[in-house]
């Protein structure tokens, strides 16, 4: 039956346009691409949705289902989406990831490397933890590429919080991590490429600018700069190009790309960019930031924080 383990969702929200929809039966492809009609109808025009499609009709398959309604796998665009619609792949990997996400946090599986590398890790993020918490951050907190969640209860605890992000499943583990810890916070799906709706006094974003191509910097910043009241405050933690961060089963990056690999096995190139604090700092004066301070925690983080 729909909803059963294994199966597609009794009732979702399409993870394309937020339109509600309830499954028919155990072959309902739109459950397993937890698309709607329309969005699913348009799968052959965007990358994100023909990635949903695809990843729908190979985990049906192996549930027994059918694949009847579309043409082959074989007939179908490669799995690999273009260079150009990079973000849509990113996307889908944040969508994909979002159950073991925080197993990198933990360093659990794949990204145990060792007690003397995972030590420092560990001391590493609790650093930079208390370092956001000293932060003069408070009143209105928006978090972009909030994903699962990992700084979110921090952040809710200083102000009101929205956590945006452009994958639905790592909010969903976003929600349960507040809940568990008896906070507050909208949540909503979200591309933090999105021009901003209001000024608020704090922005806050984890691990996402490294996902920033060089090349839309400064775009970025200069979004992060109209999401700001006067005097408000921007803060991110971001990675250093250290070897024992990642999973072991993952290479290097090449060049500004990273080929990602989930514990299933799926690959997935994304952006991932590191800059150093001498160019961050820059960066954030060039777009209009006063007081830009970046540093690091030794060998995993970097932190930076500035006024608007």
């Amino acid at each position: 039956m729909p909803g059963s383990v294994g199966g597609p969702p009794a009732t979702f929200d399409c993870l394309w346009c937020g339109t509600k929809w309830t499954t028919r039966s155990p072959d309902d492809l739109e459950g397993w691409a937890r698309l709607c009609p329309d969005c699913l109808g348009r799968a052959g025009d965007n990358p994100f949705l023909r990635f949903r499609l695809r990843d729908a009709l190979t985990a049906r398959a192996a549930a027994g289902g059918t694949q009847s309604e579309v043409a082959p796998l074989s007939e179908s665009p490669p799995l690999a989406i273009p260079a150009a619609d990079r973000d849509a792949e990113m996307i889908a990997y944040y969508e994909a990831r979002a159950g073991e996400y925080d197993d990198w946090y933990l360093r659990r599986g794949r990204y145990a490397r060792g007690p003397i590398h995972d030590a420092a890790w560990d001391a590493e993020l609790d650093g930079a933890g208390t370092w956001l918490d000293g932060l003069p951050i408070h009143g209105e907190i928006v978090e972009l590429a909030g994903g699962t969640g990992w700084w979110s209860p921090l952040l809710a605890s200083k102000g009101e919080l929205s956590i945006y992000d452009a994958a639905a499943a790592p909010l969903e583990r976003a929600r349960e991590r507040l809940v568990a810890h008896r906070l507050r916070a909208h949540l909503h799906v979200r591309d933090a490429w999105t021009e901003p709706d209001r000024r608020v006094d704090a922005l806050f974003f984890g691990f996402w600018l490294s996902h920033v191509p060089r090349d839309r910097t400064d775009a970025f910043l200069a979004l992060a700069r109209r999401w700001l009241k006067p005097n408000g405050i921007v803060a991110f933690i971001d990675s250093l190009p250290d070897p024992q961060s990642g999973a072991a089963d993952n290479g290097p990056p090449d060049g500004d790309l990273a080929v990602r690999r989930l514990a299933d096995g799926r690959e997935f190139t994304v952006v991932k960019v590191f800059r150093e604090p001498p160019e961050l700092e820059e960066a954030l004066r060039e777009a209009g930031f006063q007081t830009a301070r970046v540093t690091t925690t030794g060998r995993f983080f970097v932190l930076g924080e500035a006024r608007a």
